[in-house]
């Protein structure tokens, strides 16, 4: 009875329903290619790039941001219900802490061999995206140049008492303690740290707030990364602030990387691994050169011609795999009363 309703119309109507039915989960699939990025870089930083990545791929990412430590301390609670496809960080110990607990994917050696294996994980497991120095910004009507410190370590000295600043909640400054507990050792760290704090050394939140309080003559010179002060002299090239870099083989002196990982809970390896070399690519290492004013890593794209060339900074002789004991650096931090 039901065959005789069947005519060849209706039979044509009823192939093509089926036919598209069984599309649909392709075309579901298709559509919802996402990302999930967690970022201890600043959405003013990263972001354009991850709404360029999605303009030109089509593939949504949606971004938890938060300090580096606290992204990556997330991701190692969170343990195998993570939603965490790509870790981006500001700095290489928090990338090195997540390698340790086995949280990270190796990379393939398309986006390995895009950068120097000084600016990358020795195991393969994260690469730096952009380079950048940490400096002393210091406030020249303050500061004579001939009196800038032969060390950080000099910064304890009584002539910088209640004239130098820092961020301890910063990635960067953690990661910089990090190598000085590789370098000094502990309880020397300690010790300089204790001593910072006894000469009034100033906290505030973040690199951008310490170069201010420099602008302002709040304080004398701060300890930030180099790039931020790049924007303030485009609105003004004769501001009174200089960048001063810890001579050769000076524990002040740290050529560190933000840089990405794929976290091993990813469900999207491979849109993973597209989403890295997306942020390795010329478009991309050429926005890190002109908009953030940090080092590209890979060749080819020169930066900005106003920084001190990466192979004319003395830094310190350091594995940036080795920063990736984040924890007793914060430890450490809390101990000496740095962090709060």
């Amino acid at each position: 009875m039901f065959s005789r309703l069947i005519t060849p119309t209706t039979a044509l109507i009823l192939s093509l329903a089926l036919l598209a039915t069984a599309a649909l989960p392709s075309l579901a699939q298709e559509g919802s290619e996402h990302l999930v990025v967690y970022s201890g870089r600043s959405e003013g930083l990263i972001g354009p790039l991850l709404e360029q990545f999605t303009a030109e791929t089509g593939v949504t990412v949606d971004v938890r941001y938060g300090a580096t430590a606290e992204m990556a301390a997330t991701i190692l609670e969170e343990g195998g219900n993570s939603p965490a496809d790509v870790f981006i960080a500001q700095d290489a110990g928090a990338l090195g802490a997540l390698a340790a607990a086995g949280r990270l994917l190796p990379l393939s050696s398309d986006i390995l061999e895009r950068v120097p294996e000084a600016y990358r994980s020795a195991q393969n497991l994260w690469v730096g995206l952009s380079g950048r120095a940490r400096v002393l910004a210091y406030n020249t009507t303050l500061v004579d140049e001939a009196t800038l410190p032969a060390s950080i370590l000099d910064l304890t000295n009584d002539v910088w008492a209640g004239r130098v600043g820092w961020a301890p909640t910063n990635g960067s400054f953690q990661a910089h303690v990090t190598a000085l507990r590789i370098l000094l050792g502990d309880d020397a760290t300690r010790d300089w740290l204790a001593a910072m704090q006894a000469n009034g050394t100033v906290a505030y939140d973040n690199n951008r707030a310490v170069l201010q309080a420099v602008i302002d003559g709040e304080i004398a010179a701060g300890l930030i990364n180099h790039y931020y002060l790049y924007p303030f002299l485009d609105t003004n090239p004769d501001l009174p602030v200089r960048l001063y870099y810890f001579p050769e083989g000076d524990a002040g002196s740290l050529v560190n990387v933000a840089g990405a990982g794929i976290v091993n809970t990813t469900r999207h390896p491979g849109l993973s691994q597209r989403l890295i070399l997306y942020l390795l690519g010329r478009s991309a290492q050429r926005y890190f050169a002109t908009a953030t004013y940090e080092y590209p890593l890979v060749d080819g794209v020169d930066p900005d011609p106003r920084l001190t060339p990466l192979n004319l900074i003395a830094a310190s002789a350091i594995d940036l795999s080795d920063l990736a004991d984040l924890q007793t650096t914060l430890d450490m931090l809390a101990e000496t009363g740095v962090l709060p």
